[in-house]
């Protein structure tokens, strides 16, 4: 398995700044969209100022954002004018209130199943979207989220279907993946006003495997209250780059999933990103960029090398380039990669274990674990040319 070994650090995860309100500019109304096949520059904003300081990241993150919800994801609502619910028997419930209309929905926890803390906590907890296929730790509580209630992702037929869509109406620019995170963001405002579930709301992680891993990705972007972000084999749209995959069937014949076909399939994004999915080269940001919305957070992306539809030189190329982001902030121990095949979808490896182990016992533990981890096992770096989408230099922002 070829391995590339990045500092590794014991110390606390340091906390990004967030710009102050009015801080950072807006997008302009207008953007020029300039084709660029390679992946663009994190550390440039859209006007070329490059980013070199701890503050200008801080404002760069945010204009990356804005970009992802203007002409991918749809735009994240803030929170609803009334949240609150209630724990009982083990489910919790969520209402949410917004002009008039009102939601609920449910989510059951599950305690850690480790008997010799009964009694204890609270616990961290980790929010499984669609269930988990990752092993969660018998000291480590379960969430799971039905992200179906929220936004459907049947097919096409799904566009605006979930209680979301019954709160803001089916003509929102929201896709699935950011309806969900909103979803998120709604059970966790709960958790913190409500007793009695023995949850610890600052150590909370979120997974997802397939589909169901792009949501979990991109609500670890957004939803700056979690902690740690598991990624299983979320393929294109989830951890690989539209750029690469499309080279990787374009170029190369390799069956793989691209923004033209995903976005005939299923609901995932917002009907904003049809426009780009024909010309992927003219948007103004990837998805090595989600990394930067991540950090400086934990975040481990589990891939699959054994299935082309996933992706796996987009994959690896273009989280390998989203951990340079990580390195730019010296904390580069703080995201892991891994690759394997021969498994199923979803499968996770038995000598993966240990990965998803470290990253919980760090992120949600508190303990002084190796995070160090960055490794395929495709040759060659499964096909993939840092040079050929890689143009521009990494500063140092620590």
């Amino acid at each position: 398995m070829f391995q590339y070994l990045v500092p590794f650090l014991l110390l606390a995860v340091p906390t990004l700044a967030l710009p102050a309100p009015g801080a950072c500019t807006t997008l302009p109304e207008n953007i020029d969209f300039t084709t660029n096949p390679a992946l663009p520059n994190p550390f440039a904003f859209l006007d070329g100022t490059p980013v070199v300081t701890p503050e200008q990241w801080a404002c760069r993150r945010e204009e990356i954002g804005q970009l992802f919800q203007r002409f991918e994801l749809g735009t994240l609502p803030p929170r609803p004018e009334q949240v609150f619910g209630s724990f009982s028997n083990g489910v919790l419930t969520v209402n949410a209130t917004e002009a008039g209309k009102s939601i609920s929905f449910t989510v059951p926890i599950t305690p850690p199943k480790n008997l010799t803390l009964a009694g204890k906590g609270p616990f961290p907890a980790v929010i499984a979207v669609g269930g988990a296929s990752v092993p969660i730790p018998s000291d480590v509580a379960l969430i799971n989220f039905n992200n179906n209630d929220i936004a459907l992702q049947n097919d096409q037929s799904s566009r605006g279907v979930g209680k979301f869509f019954t709160l803001y109406g089916s003509n929102h620019s929201a896709g699935a993946l950011i309806a969900w995170t909103w979803g998120i963001g709604r059970i966790i405002d709960v958790l913190e006003t409500t007793p009695g579930h023995n949850i610890d709301v600052k150590r909370l992680g979120v997974t997802g495997c397939s589909r169901n891993g792009k949501g979990a990705y991109v609500a670890g972007a957004f939803e700056e209250r979690i902690a740690l972000t598991l990624v299983q084999e979320s393929g294109s749209g989830g951890a690989g780059c539209w750029r690469i995959s499309d080279d990787m069937l374009n170029k190369q014949n390799i069956t793989t999933q691209t923004a033209s076909e995903i976005v005939q399939e299923n609901v995932w994004f917002s009907p904003n990103f049809n426009p780009f999915v024909n010309e992927v080269t003219v948007l103004p940001f990837d998805h090595h960029m989600l990394a930067g919305l991540v950090a400086p957070r934990g975040l481990l992306v589990i891939d699959n090398t054994g299935i082309d539809w996933l992706g796996p030189e987009s994959v690896w190329g273009c989280q390998t380039t989203g951990h340079l982001i990580y390195e730019a902030l010296g904390i580069p121990s703080s995201m892991g990669i891994t690759q394997e095949g021969n498994h199923d979808h979803c499968a996770l490896p038995a000598d993966e274990a240990p990965d998803v182990s470290a990253f919980i016992s760090r992120f949600l533990k508190g303990q002084n674990v190796n995070t160090t981890v960055f490794d395929t096992d495709g040759p060659n770096n499964v096909g993939f040319v840092p040079s050929t989408y890689i143009n521009w230099n990494v500063p140092k922002l620590h």
